[in-house]
């Protein structure tokens, strides 16, 4: 048996792959790969394949550049291998 968990990712992408590439549907992806607490502390647009995120303080800006290859995989998995291909991570002025 597998664990719930483990299974979220792939029916989460079932969900989203026939949905059209909006902004609601970038920041639903968003929240879904890195958590609440990320989600709460940025803000993110899809500009070309590149995500932009906002991040509210220097400290989230580090900590997301820092975890930035695993999001991408995670989006890729979710909205599929090419709608997002970069994130620039910026701290909100």
């Amino acid at each position: 048996m597998r664990p719930l968990n483990s299974a979220l990712p792939g029916a989460l992408s079932e969900l989203l792959k026939d949905a059209p590439l909006s902004p609601g549907k970038v920041s639903f992806a968003w929240r879904a790969a890195v958590g609440s607490a990320f989600e709460r502390e940025t803000a993110v647009r899809l500009e070309g394949g590149t995500l932009i995120v906002d991040a509210a303080s220097a400290q989230w800006a580090r900590e997301v550049r820092r975890m930035s290859s695993v999001i991408l995989k995670r989006l890729q998995t979710l909205l599929g291998p090419d709608a997002v291909t970069a994130i620039s991570v910026r701290e909100r002025a």
